[in-house]
């Protein structure tokens, strides 16, 4: 792994050659399959980015963790020899410590509540706060709801996890709750998850649905579980090394970019929730709709632990919690 991560990072270093015509081009690279919405999204926003310069600023995508897992393209950010990536919230908050709060369970009432902290001072203060990491949040990108789902066994309750292995992300708020749930938390990266279910590494994992179909884990995993614990969203992330090297004109065309790609990737993600259903179900899976106050239960304990070892990020939560 660290052998492929050097040979990434001197691809990267070589490749960073001035261009003669002048056009400057900003290197995103993110984990996500080409069919996914969120993929879908970065290619019309560097349409937008490209429309927008006159083709002087361009974006170039590498999809597939072609670049690395996310946390590597985080540090391949920070140092300047990538530009831009996509990554979840939980990985994220590796980086930036506050952003742990969106992983938290239960935290939202509905879309609409979750939106409106996304786009309130809040969001903007958590994407913010990651500058001092070299790394600049530019918007949260919709991944809906993250459910349990696995190979052999159905999850109606908390109680059904018991023993079972779920890959979580590398995440240490996403570990604690599947302890909490009962499970065994298994980090594992997403370009190694299909693999890892084929082989038995792991019973399960939890993530959204049009990740669970994008990627075809339906292949493998016939239960796909409704209980809605988590709503982490995705953040495009820019290095502060290339955000500093662009220009006022260019950072406005981005940034104009960033805003429609984000309404843009709203609409696109309930198209996708809704297709991924269909297919699954097509496909053989079985829906499971659970009492998901079970499950809330379950994790409550994690807010008062939280108000007891960082009163900080719990008024956070709590501050989340009271938007209306």
């Amino acid at each position: 792994m660290k052998l492929r991560f050097i040979f990434i990072l001197s691809f990267l270093l070589l490749s960073c050659k001035p261009d003669k015509k002048a056009v400057k081009t900003i290197k995103l690279a993110h984990s996500l399959g080409v069919t996914h919405p969120v993929h879908e999204t970065m290619v019309y926003m560097a349409d937008l980015v490209k429309e927008k310069s006159n083709g002087k600023l361009q974006i170039q995508i590498y999809s597939n963790s072609q670049l690395g897992s996310e946390k590597q393209c985080l540090e391949l950010l920070q140092i300047g020899s990538l530009g831009m990536t996509k990554v979840s919230a939980a990985v994220m908050e590796n980086f930036s410590p506050d952003l742990k709060v969106l992983g938290y369970p239960y935290l939202f009432r509905s879309d609409a509540h979750r939106f409106k902290v996304y786009d309130g001072p809040i969001g903007k203060e958590l994407l913010s706060a990651s500058k001092k990491y070299w790394l600049k949040g530019l918007t949260y990108f919709d991944a809906g709801n993250r459910s349990f789902y696995t190979k052999n066994t159905p999850i109606n309750t908390p109680e059904d996890l018991k023993g079972l292995k779920i890959r979580v992300m590398q995440s240490p708020t996403a570990i604690e709750m599947v302890k909490r749930f009962g499970g065994a938390p298994t980090p594992i990266s997403w370009g190694e998850l299909y693999t890892s279910l084929q082989q038995g590494v792991v019973d399960g994992a939890e993530n959204n649905l049009p990740s669970f179909y994008s990627s075809k884990h339906y292949e493998v995993c016939k239960y796909f579980s409704l209980n809605e614990h988590t709503s982490v969203p995705d953040i495009l992330v820019i290095g502060t090394p290339t955000w500093e090297k662009l220009a006022p004109n260019e950072k406005d065309w981005l940034l104009q970019a960033v805003a429609e790609a984000t309404q843009y990737q709203r609409k696109l993600w309930k198209e996708a929730e809704e297709k991924a259903m269909e297919e699954i179900q097509k496909a053989g899976v079985k829906i499971l709709r659970p009492d998901k106050s079970l499950f809330e239960a379950r994790s409550k304990d994690m807010l008062q632990h939280l108000k007891q070892t960082d009163g900080h990020l719990y008024d956070l939560a709590q501050q989340i919690k009271s938007v209306q």
